[in-house]
């Protein structure tokens, strides 16, 4: 028994409907409301954590801070940990500093003393 015109036409619409809504890209909404735009953070991060850390496991260790880290749609606190000391070198806290394009990270690393 042959298939209908009818029903071949109705299934090619729905298989051409289907193939042309998957080709659709839909960008989250907003990701300039959600603070990110073209590469800049144009929301400023929160204040800092005040942090409770106890004393060093071992004698000598310094204290690396907690920062808020950026994750594409809000921040997210990165807790601080006990790191032992680079002898000629001192470390340089992260921070968030604005800029003309928006907020970015700076600092974070060891620095090497003069």
């Amino acid at each position: 028994m042959p298939i209908p015109a009818s029903r071949i036409r109705n299934a090619a619409i729905v298989l051409g409907l289907s193939l042309g809504l998957s080709a659709c890209v839909v960008a989250p909404r907003g990701y300039y409301a959600r603070g990110y735009y073209g590469g800049a953070i144009v929301v400023a991060p929160p204040a800092p954590r005040v942090e409770y850390y106890g004393p060093p496991p071992y004698p000598g260790d310094i204290w690396i801070a907690g920062y808020w880290r950026w994750g594409g749609r809000r921040y997210r606190w990165v807790p601080g940990y006990w790191s032992e000391p680079r002898p000629g070198y001192h470390w340089m806290s992260r921070r968030w500093v604005h800029g003309p394009r928006g907020w970015h990270m700076a600092g974070g690393r060891w620095r090497r003393d003069r």
